[in-house]
């Protein structure tokens, strides 16, 4: 089915990486023009969404800043002409244990995940209200489901985000613009390379997969892209709003481990 993507154009922050670049390219097959933001934005994320045919665009903003996301909405609008969607990707992480929280820490987190999502997505609105259309995507975190160790602002911004959203989609409902949430679960990203490193990486590898029914770790490629192509797409979610789309191979269910897979495997057959 045609996602009636085409020509249409987006603005993704922390897209040039992991879960943001995963989307970007999945837009830009469907020939969506791109512009990625962050403080840091992949030259070679721009390389492939041009090859794919469309128009790319790399913005240096650091989002947790206000003033940065204003100029960050502007440039991609004027140098568009327009805005159709808005993917909400950045984050930060910044682990402290509850003890041991500092300012700097807490303020990093809540700015970058929650209060830059309230920045961007006003600008992205006021434009979508002004031409009677568009999409938002916000991406959030199976932590708010499932508490991470020393993650105390990451998953209080990642849970303000939902509530967020949820508001953001009532009020603009009214003006056919459409808002949804895609939350991902343990996907082999730079955001969670350092929990595979080192000598303890492998047992603590196996540790995270064992709590996943689907024992594996998703793929951004073939999990997260399409996922949000959906959400994204008039022509296939056009009756969805305000919901969240969890992509975790079952982490969510936090199943008590009274039987191994085996054995639910024999009570099946």
């Amino acid at each position: 089915m045609d996602s009636g993507l085409k020509g249409k154009k987006a603005l993704i922050t922390g897209g040039g990486s992991g879960i943001g670049r995963a989307i970007a390219l999945a837009l830009a097959k469907e020939g969506v023009h791109i512009a990625i933001a962050s403080r840091n934005p992949e030259p070679d994320t721009v390389k492939e969404i041009e090859s794919l045919g469309v128009k790319a665009l790399r913005i240096i903003a650091d989002v947790s800043k206000e003033s940065d996301v204003v100029k960050m909405a502007k440039e991609v609008i004027s140098s568009f002409g327009g805005l159709d969607l808005y993917i909400n990707n950045s984050a930060a992480h910044w682990d402290e244990p509850v003890t041991k929280v500092t300012s700097l820490g807490w303020f990093n987190s809540i700015n970058t995940n929650l209060s830059a999502c309230v920045w961007a997505c006003r600008e992205a609105a006021k434009h979508f209200i002004a031409q009677g259309h568009g999409s938002i995507l916000i991406i959030g975190s199976t932590c708010m489901y499932t508490p991470l160790y020393k993650e105390t602002s990451y998953r209080v911004s990642k849970t303000g985000l939902k509530t967020y959203m949820e508001i953001l989609a009532i009020e603009l409902a009214p003006f056919g613009i459409r808002v949804n949430m895609l939350t991902p679960g343990y996907f082999h990203t730079g955001a969670s390379a350092h929990l595979r490193a080192g000598k303890e990486g492998e047992e603590r590898e196996g540790r995270i997969l064992a709590t996943i029914p689907l024992k594996r770790p998703g793929d951004v490629d073939k999990d997260i892209g399409p996922s949000a192509l959906f959400l994204l797409s008039d022509e296939l979610s056009g009756y969805t709003t305000g919901a969240e789309l969890v992509v975790d191979g079952g982490t969510k269910l936090r199943p008590l481990p009274f039987y191994s897979d085996e054995e639910i495997r024999q009570m099946n057959m």
